[in-house]
């Protein structure tokens, strides 16, 4: 796959990437460790919530999306680096068996004027499971590095 410097970026552009299934023992897994809500460990307990059975936490939601951003078609120079979420959404649960995958939308990128090596592209990110419901949506400013000099 071919990096993107922040000249190779531009609004409208739209990356895609592979797809990843959800396992039971995963979600509880990633729950006992970092979320140890009953709705996250356990589907007997899970269905008497508003869940109405296991669900991942949406912090998995987001490990698995990063997961499938790495392996994914947008690769800026430097490496995926956040520089901070505009928004975050969870609009619906992820569950066991779930096949996600990522779309990625370029809606804005400028140079840095304090760092002429940089710039900043803001990209809404969207994960979908198997039925193209959204499962989580967010806008991300990440930091992209400019085309080194003489590199054109």
């Amino acid at each position: 796959m071919t990096i993107q410097y922040i000249e190779d970026l531009a609004p409208g552009q739209k990356y895609g990437s592979g797809r990843l299934t959800v396992e039971p023992d995963r979600i509880k897994a990633f729950a006992a460790e970092f979320d140890p809500q009953p709705f996250h460990l356990d589907e007997a307990t899970a269905r008497d919530t508003l869940f109405r059975g296991l669900a991942a936490s949406g912090w998995h939601t987001a490990a698995l999306t990063m997961r499938l951003l790495v392996d994914g078609e947008l690769r800026p120079a430097g490496g995926i680096i956040g520089a901070g979420f505009e928004e975050l959404r969870w609009p619906k649960p992820v569950r066991p068996g779930d096949v996600l995958r990522v779309e990625s939308e370029i809606l804005e990128v400028r140079t840095s004027k304090s760092r002429p090596d940089q710039g900043i592209a803001k990209v809404r990110i969207t994960t979908f499971n198997q039925h193209d419901e959204a499962v989580q949506s967010g806008v991300v400013n990440l930091v992209v590095q400019c085309r080194p000099a003489g590199n054109a």
